[in-house]
């Protein structure tokens, strides 16, 4: 091949392969190190879980007319049976049964729900939740 001739080809060569090289290049994902957007995150204070002996219990009476019933956090720590007056300022009393059981699953960051005594015809279901 001659001189002229080997330029010809590389130049009609040149002619395609350099366009064909802008558009292959400009498809597709190269796997190139461009950096990818990211999502700013905002951290987050972890949170402790309840924690009756630290932080104490709160108490929900359903169907509640005036009884009330505090569950302290030397009873949750002490773990012992425990019987408690929910009179309150309603017109009749109730009794609640907390048991050592009960104590534990406090003492472990848990919930728990007993019924009280039936007086004047009827009960009332008692929730004790540690505080967080």
């Amino acid at each position: 091949m001659k001189r002229k001739e080997f330029l010809k080809k590389i130049v009609a060569g040149s002619v395609i392969a350099i366009p064909s090289m802008a558009i292959i290049q400009s498809c597709g994902d190269d796997g190139g190190d461009d950096p990818q957007p990211t999502t700013p995150t905002t951290p987050t204070t972890p949170v402790d879980p309840p924690n009756c002996i630290d932080n104490g219990t709160s108490t929900n009476i359903g169907a509640n007319h005036g009884h009330s019933i505090t569950v302290s956090k030397t009873a949750v720590k002490e773990g012992k049976e425990k019987v408690y007056s929910i009179k309150g300022s309603g017109t009749h009393d109730h009794t609640v049964i907390i048991t050592a059981a009960h104590f534990q699953q406090l003492a472990g960051g848990g919930t728990i729900s007993v019924l009280s005594s039936s007086d004047n015809s009827h009960t009332h279901s008692v929730t004790v939740s540690c505080k967080s």
